[in-house]
Protein backbone atom coordinates (compact mmCIF):
# COMPACT_ATOMS: atom_id res chain seq x y z
CA UNK A 1 0.00 0.00 0.00
CA UNK A 2 1.41 3.43 -0.96
CA UNK A 3 2.17 6.06 1.65
CA UNK A 4 -0.40 8.82 2.08
CA UNK A 5 0.69 12.13 0.60
CA UNK A 6 1.17 15.00 3.06
CA UNK A 7 -0.81 18.24 2.88
CA UNK A 8 -0.36 20.08 -0.41
CA UNK A 9 -0.57 23.45 1.40
CA UNK A 10 2.14 22.28 3.76
CA UNK A 11 4.36 21.24 0.86
CA UNK A 12 3.82 24.61 -0.86
CA UNK A 13 4.73 26.41 2.34
CA UNK A 14 7.82 24.23 2.78
CA UNK A 15 9.02 24.74 -0.81
CA UNK A 16 8.58 28.53 -0.67
CA UNK A 17 10.14 28.87 2.81
CA UNK A 18 13.06 26.63 1.84
CA UNK A 19 13.66 28.63 -1.34
CA UNK A 20 13.68 31.96 0.48
CA UNK A 21 14.96 30.64 3.84
CA UNK A 22 12.35 32.98 5.27
CA UNK A 23 8.80 32.44 6.54
CA UNK A 24 8.09 36.14 5.94
CA UNK A 25 9.04 36.04 2.24
CA UNK A 26 7.23 32.74 1.75
CA UNK A 27 4.08 34.26 3.26
CA UNK A 28 4.35 37.25 0.94
CA UNK A 29 4.75 35.01 -2.13
CA UNK A 30 1.80 32.79 -1.20
CA UNK A 31 -0.32 35.74 -0.06
CA UNK A 32 -0.92 34.40 3.45
CA UNK A 33 0.23 35.48 6.91
CA UNK A 34 3.54 34.48 8.41
CA UNK A 35 1.61 32.72 11.19
CA UNK A 36 -0.18 30.59 8.57
CA UNK A 37 3.14 29.56 7.05
CA UNK A 38 4.47 28.65 10.48
CA UNK A 39 1.39 26.54 11.27
CA UNK A 40 1.51 24.76 7.89
CA UNK A 41 5.18 23.91 8.33
CA UNK A 42 4.58 22.64 11.86
CA UNK A 43 1.70 20.41 10.70
CA UNK A 44 3.84 19.09 7.84
CA UNK A 45 6.64 18.25 10.25
CA UNK A 46 4.11 16.39 12.44
CA UNK A 47 2.74 14.47 9.44
CA UNK A 48 6.21 13.44 8.33
CA UNK A 49 7.60 12.93 11.81
CA UNK A 50 10.67 14.84 10.67
CA UNK A 51 12.02 18.25 11.60
CA UNK A 52 12.49 20.41 8.49
CA UNK A 53 13.82 23.74 9.73
CA UNK A 54 16.24 24.86 12.40
CA UNK A 55 14.81 28.14 13.69
CA UNK A 56 17.42 30.57 14.96
CA UNK A 57 17.10 34.18 16.17
CA UNK A 58 17.06 35.90 12.78
CA UNK A 59 17.85 33.03 10.44
CA UNK A 60 16.27 29.89 9.08
CA UNK A 61 18.26 26.79 8.18
CA UNK A 62 17.25 23.51 6.55
CA UNK A 63 17.88 20.27 8.41
CA UNK A 64 19.86 17.59 6.52
CA UNK A 65 16.60 15.66 5.99
CA UNK A 66 14.93 18.76 4.50
CA UNK A 67 17.86 19.35 2.13
CA UNK A 68 17.40 15.80 0.81
CA UNK A 69 13.61 16.21 0.57
CA UNK A 70 13.58 19.61 -1.16
CA UNK A 71 14.79 18.68 -4.71
CA UNK A 72 11.99 16.14 -5.15
CA UNK A 73 9.34 18.57 -3.88
CA UNK A 74 10.66 21.36 -6.08
CA UNK A 75 10.66 19.07 -9.13
CA UNK A 76 7.09 17.99 -8.38
CA UNK A 77 5.83 21.57 -8.20
CA UNK A 78 7.72 22.42 -11.38
CA UNK A 79 6.04 19.47 -13.13
CA UNK A 80 2.66 20.77 -11.94
CA UNK A 81 3.41 24.23 -13.33
CA UNK A 82 4.56 22.82 -16.68
CA UNK A 83 1.54 20.53 -16.96
CA UNK A 84 -0.78 23.44 -16.24
CA UNK A 85 1.06 25.63 -18.73
CA UNK A 86 0.72 22.95 -21.42
CA UNK A 87 -2.97 22.56 -20.63
CA UNK A 88 -3.67 26.28 -20.87
CA UNK A 89 -1.63 26.64 -24.04
CA UNK A 90 -3.45 23.71 -25.62
CA UNK A 91 -6.73 25.49 -25.02
CA UNK A 92 -5.21 28.63 -26.55
CA UNK A 93 -3.38 26.79 -29.32
CA UNK A 94 -4.79 28.99 -32.06
CA UNK A 95 -3.53 32.22 -30.43
CA UNK A 96 -0.03 33.46 -31.35
CA UNK A 97 1.24 36.35 -29.25
CA UNK A 98 4.19 38.26 -30.73
CA UNK A 99 6.09 41.09 -29.04
CA UNK A 100 7.96 43.70 -31.07
CA UNK A 101 9.01 47.33 -31.09
CA UNK A 102 6.17 49.77 -31.67
CA UNK A 103 7.98 51.38 -34.59
CA UNK A 104 8.63 48.08 -36.36
CA UNK A 105 5.02 47.04 -35.79
CA UNK A 106 3.63 50.30 -37.19
CA UNK A 107 5.96 50.73 -40.16
CA UNK A 108 6.74 47.16 -41.21
CA UNK A 109 4.84 44.29 -39.57
CA UNK A 110 1.22 45.48 -39.47
CA UNK A 111 1.00 46.49 -43.16
CA UNK A 112 1.99 42.91 -44.07
CA UNK A 113 0.09 40.97 -41.43
CA UNK A 114 -3.13 40.59 -43.45
CA UNK A 115 -1.23 38.30 -45.84
CA UNK A 116 -0.41 35.92 -42.98
CA UNK A 117 -3.99 35.98 -41.73
CA UNK A 118 -5.28 35.13 -45.21
CA UNK A 119 -2.83 32.20 -45.47
CA UNK A 120 -3.49 30.96 -41.92
CA UNK A 121 -7.05 31.92 -40.92
CA UNK A 122 -6.98 29.46 -38.01
CA UNK A 123 -4.24 31.38 -36.17
CA UNK A 124 -5.23 34.44 -34.15
CA UNK A 125 -2.19 36.77 -34.09
CA UNK A 126 -1.91 39.19 -31.20
CA UNK A 127 0.74 41.91 -31.35
CA UNK A 128 2.12 43.47 -28.18
CA UNK A 129 4.72 46.24 -28.22
CA UNK A 130 7.53 46.84 -25.78
CA UNK A 131 11.00 48.40 -25.74
CA UNK A 132 12.22 45.99 -23.05
CA UNK A 133 13.30 42.38 -23.38
CA UNK A 134 10.57 39.80 -23.06
CA UNK A 135 10.23 37.25 -20.28
CA UNK A 136 8.39 34.57 -22.28
CA UNK A 137 6.91 32.80 -19.25
CA UNK A 138 5.93 35.86 -17.25
CA UNK A 139 4.58 37.87 -20.19
CA UNK A 140 2.78 34.90 -21.84
CA UNK A 141 4.42 35.68 -25.19
CA UNK A 142 5.14 33.04 -27.87
CA UNK A 143 7.80 34.95 -29.81
CA UNK A 144 9.46 38.34 -30.06
CA UNK A 145 11.06 40.28 -32.89
CA UNK A 146 14.27 41.68 -31.41
CA UNK A 147 16.96 43.94 -32.80
CA UNK A 148 20.54 42.95 -32.07
CA UNK A 149 23.24 40.44 -32.97
CA UNK A 150 21.28 37.27 -32.19
CA UNK A 151 23.26 36.37 -29.09
CA UNK A 152 20.62 35.82 -26.41
CA UNK A 153 21.11 32.86 -24.07
CA UNK A 154 18.41 30.27 -23.61
CA UNK A 155 16.34 31.12 -26.70
CA UNK A 156 16.23 30.29 -30.40
CA UNK A 157 17.02 33.29 -32.62
CA UNK A 158 16.17 33.12 -36.35
CA UNK A 159 17.64 35.77 -38.65
CA UNK A 160 15.10 37.94 -40.47
CA UNK A 161 16.76 40.97 -42.03
CA UNK A 162 19.53 43.53 -41.74
CA UNK A 163 19.08 47.28 -41.64
CA UNK A 164 20.98 49.97 -43.54
CA UNK A 165 21.20 53.54 -42.26
CA UNK A 166 20.69 56.46 -44.65
CA UNK A 167 19.10 59.94 -44.60
CA UNK A 168 15.51 60.27 -45.81
CA UNK A 169 13.23 63.25 -46.25
CA UNK A 170 10.11 64.51 -47.95
CA UNK A 171 10.40 64.97 -51.77
CA UNK A 172 9.40 68.61 -51.26
CA UNK A 173 12.40 69.19 -49.00
CA UNK A 174 14.95 68.09 -51.60
CA UNK A 175 14.09 70.97 -53.92
CA UNK A 176 12.92 73.46 -51.31
CA UNK A 177 14.40 76.80 -50.24
CA UNK A 178 17.47 74.97 -48.88
CA UNK A 179 17.97 72.19 -51.43
CA UNK A 180 19.72 68.93 -50.54
CA UNK A 181 22.25 68.47 -53.32
CA UNK A 182 25.11 66.95 -51.34
CA UNK A 183 25.67 65.69 -47.76
CA UNK A 184 27.28 69.00 -46.75
CA UNK A 185 23.87 70.66 -47.23
CA UNK A 186 22.69 68.89 -44.06
CA UNK A 187 24.27 71.76 -42.11
CA UNK A 188 21.37 73.94 -43.22
CA UNK A 189 18.65 71.41 -42.39
CA UNK A 190 16.66 70.44 -39.31
CA UNK A 191 17.87 67.00 -38.25
CA UNK A 192 15.33 64.59 -36.79
CA UNK A 193 16.50 62.22 -34.06
CA UNK A 194 15.16 59.18 -32.23
CA UNK A 195 16.15 58.70 -28.60
CA UNK A 196 17.15 55.47 -26.88
CA UNK A 197 18.27 52.65 -29.18
CA UNK A 198 18.64 54.79 -32.32
CA UNK A 199 20.21 57.84 -30.69
CA UNK A 200 23.61 57.31 -32.37
CA UNK A 201 22.38 56.83 -35.96
CA UNK A 202 23.19 60.33 -37.19
CA UNK A 203 26.72 60.30 -35.76
CA UNK A 204 27.40 56.89 -37.34
CA UNK A 205 26.17 57.96 -40.78
CA UNK A 206 27.95 61.33 -40.75
CA UNK A 207 31.24 59.64 -39.85
CA UNK A 208 30.79 57.11 -42.67
CA UNK A 209 30.06 59.97 -45.09
CA UNK A 210 33.27 61.74 -44.07
CA UNK A 211 31.43 64.65 -42.45
CA UNK A 212 32.01 66.13 -38.98
CA UNK A 213 30.04 64.18 -36.38
CA UNK A 214 29.30 67.48 -34.64
CA UNK A 215 26.68 68.19 -37.32
CA UNK A 216 24.47 65.75 -35.40
CA UNK A 217 24.53 68.16 -32.42
CA UNK A 218 23.05 71.12 -34.28
CA UNK A 219 19.52 72.14 -33.23
CA UNK A 220 16.90 69.61 -34.30
CA UNK A 221 13.87 67.68 -33.09
CA UNK A 222 13.98 64.43 -31.08
CA UNK A 223 11.23 61.80 -30.79
CA UNK A 224 11.07 58.79 -28.52
CA UNK A 225 9.80 56.38 -31.21
CA UNK A 226 11.22 55.77 -34.67
CA UNK A 227 7.87 55.82 -36.47
CA UNK A 228 7.25 59.34 -35.12
CA UNK A 229 10.62 60.43 -36.50
CA UNK A 230 9.77 58.92 -39.87
CA UNK A 231 6.37 60.61 -39.90
CA UNK A 232 8.03 63.96 -39.15
CA UNK A 233 10.28 63.42 -42.18
CA UNK A 234 7.24 62.60 -44.35
CA UNK A 235 5.60 65.83 -43.13
CA UNK A 236 8.64 67.85 -44.25
CA UNK A 237 9.77 68.90 -40.77
CA UNK A 238 13.35 67.83 -41.40
CA UNK A 239 15.74 65.05 -42.40
CA UNK A 240 15.83 61.73 -40.56
CA UNK A 241 18.20 58.78 -40.62
CA UNK A 242 16.08 55.94 -41.90
CA UNK A 243 16.51 52.22 -41.34
CA UNK A 244 15.52 49.95 -44.22
CA UNK A 245 12.79 48.12 -42.32
CA UNK A 246 11.13 51.36 -41.21
CA UNK A 247 11.20 53.39 -44.43
CA UNK A 248 11.19 51.02 -47.41
CA UNK A 249 7.40 51.17 -47.80
CA UNK A 250 7.32 54.98 -47.62
CA UNK A 251 10.12 55.19 -50.20
CA UNK A 252 8.31 52.77 -52.52
CA UNK A 253 5.13 54.88 -52.29
CA UNK A 254 6.96 58.18 -52.85
CA UNK A 255 6.33 59.63 -49.40
CA UNK A 256 10.08 59.68 -48.71
CA UNK A 257 13.16 59.99 -50.88
CA UNK A 258 16.81 59.12 -50.32
CA UNK A 259 18.77 62.28 -51.20
CA UNK A 260 22.26 60.70 -51.11
CA UNK A 261 23.64 57.35 -52.19
CA UNK A 262 25.71 56.76 -49.05
CA UNK A 263 24.23 53.95 -46.91
CA UNK A 264 25.82 52.58 -43.78
CA UNK A 265 25.33 48.85 -43.19
CA UNK A 266 24.16 48.20 -39.65
CA UNK A 267 26.18 45.63 -37.69
CA UNK A 268 23.00 44.07 -36.31
CA UNK A 269 19.58 43.08 -37.55
CA UNK A 270 16.15 41.74 -36.65
CA UNK A 271 15.63 38.22 -35.32
CA UNK A 272 12.57 36.18 -34.45
CA UNK A 273 13.25 34.96 -30.92
CA UNK A 274 11.34 32.18 -29.17
CA UNK A 275 11.79 29.74 -26.28
CA UNK A 276 13.61 26.59 -27.42
CA UNK A 277 10.91 24.34 -25.97
CA UNK A 278 8.12 25.92 -28.08
CA UNK A 279 10.06 27.09 -31.12
CA UNK A 280 8.70 24.35 -33.39
CA UNK A 281 5.03 24.54 -32.44
CA UNK A 282 2.84 24.50 -35.60
CA UNK A 283 1.59 28.08 -35.20
CA UNK A 284 5.09 29.47 -34.57
CA UNK A 285 6.60 27.42 -37.39
CA UNK A 286 4.04 28.85 -39.81
CA UNK A 287 4.65 32.40 -38.62
CA UNK A 288 8.44 31.99 -38.85
CA UNK A 289 8.27 30.74 -42.44
CA UNK A 290 5.95 33.55 -43.51
CA UNK A 291 8.05 36.17 -41.70
CA UNK A 292 11.28 35.00 -43.34
CA UNK A 293 9.72 35.32 -46.83
CA UNK A 294 8.23 38.73 -46.00
CA UNK A 295 11.58 39.99 -44.70
CA UNK A 296 13.22 39.17 -48.02
CA UNK A 297 10.52 40.90 -50.04
CA UNK A 298 11.09 44.56 -50.92
CA UNK A 299 7.38 45.33 -51.36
Amino acid sequence: MSARLPSLNGLRAFEAAARHLSFTQAASELNVTQTAISHQIRRLEEELGIRLFIRQNRALELTPEARDYLPGIRAAFNDLRLATDRLMRKEDGHVLTVSTLASLAAKWLLPRLSAFQEAHPGIDVRITTSTSLVDFERDNVDAAIRYGRGQWPGVRADWLMADELFPVCSPALVNGNKPLLCPQDLKDQVLLHTSNTNSDDWRLWLTAAGLPADISKQPGVTFDLMFMTVQAAIDGIGVAVGRTSYVQDDIAKGRLVVPFKIALPADAGFYLVSPEARADSPKLHAFRQWLAVSAQSKS
